[in-house]
Parts: C-alpha cells; structure tokens; sequence
C-alpha cells in the first residue's frame, strides 16, 4: 500500500468519523439556528418583472433560511425600482415606463410585509419620476425616504448588509 493510499484512507475514515458522531449524537440544526440575528438591505433599482421576482424570492428565500424573527429586512427602492409597487394601470401620466405590481406582485409583496418586510421608496425618483405615492401599492409616507441612495448608506452604517439581487 503506498504512502498516498494510506493518506486517502486517513481521511476518509476522519470525515466518516465526524458523520458518525453527528448521527449518533442526533445533531441537527434548524435553519434559524443556524443563522445569527441578521438586518440586511436588498437594493432594487431596476425595471423587469422578471428579475424583480427573482429579488422577492430571494428575500423570501432569505427568511426561510434565517426566520422571520431573527432577520429584519428593508427593501430601499429608487429610480427604475418603483416600478416594483406601481400597478400596471397606473403607469400613464408617468416618467415610468412600466408598472410591475400585478396581482401576483402584489400578493408576493404582502407576503413578505407579513413577515416585517419594509419596502422603502425614494421621494427624489416620486417626484422625478412624476409617481403620485397613493398610485403605488400599499404604500404611504411612512414608507417614503428622502433618498433611496442616501437611505442605503444609512443603512449600512447602521449594520445592514447590503444585497443587490
């Protein structure tokens, strides 16, 4: 039997001792568990119903792994990203180029603000934009920031991680 042979079988026979402990002790972790308390800022700046999906599941996603209780979860929306909460129909007399808030849309999002999800939007990109706040969905001026950029440097200087799906 060569040296490496001898290496490989040391190994192995490590890596299935720890499994072995970890079955035997009944070791299991819970997805919140696992996860220290965590406060984190998705950034959506960005037209697409697609990918703005695509970031609601991955909060979602992120809420299962960690739980509701040990995460808070701000959603800072400017410039393009307010097509997010802006239905369809509302689109017309708008520096908007589309709306993204189906019902589908809508449902996810009441979903997550469910579970704590705040959804925060940009008066610079409201007023820019010529968004009316009460056109946006389950919106009002609690959820309205000065700045959506501003908002995400405040953020992370209060200890958010910042997530650009």
């Amino acid at each position: 039997m060569s040296l490496q042979s001898i290496r490989i079988g040391r190994r192995l026979t490590a890596c299935l001792g720890v499994l072995g402990l970890w079955s035997v002790t009944g070791a299991s972790i819970a997805a919140d568990d696992a996860y220290a308390p965590q406060k984190v800022v998705y950034h959506v700046n960005y037209y697409g119903p697609e990918q703005q999906t695509g970031a609601l599941r991955n909060i979602q996603n992120h809420i299962n792994a960690v739980g509701a209780d040990n995460v808070e979860v701000q959603v800072v929306m400017h410039g393009n990203g307010v097509s997010l909460l802006l239905p369809p129909d509302e689109v017309e007399g708008t520096k908007m180029k589309e709306g993204n808030a189906s019902d589908e849309m809508q449902a996810r999002i009441s979903g997550l603000k469910d579970q704590g999800v705040e959804f925060k939007i940009c008066a610079n990109t409201l007023k820019g934009r010529q968004v009316d706040l009460a056109a946006l969905y389950d919106s009002d001026e609690a959820d309205v920031v000065p700045s959506g950029v501003a908002e995400l440097s405040k953020l992370q200087a209060e200890g958010f991680t910042y997530l650009k799906p």
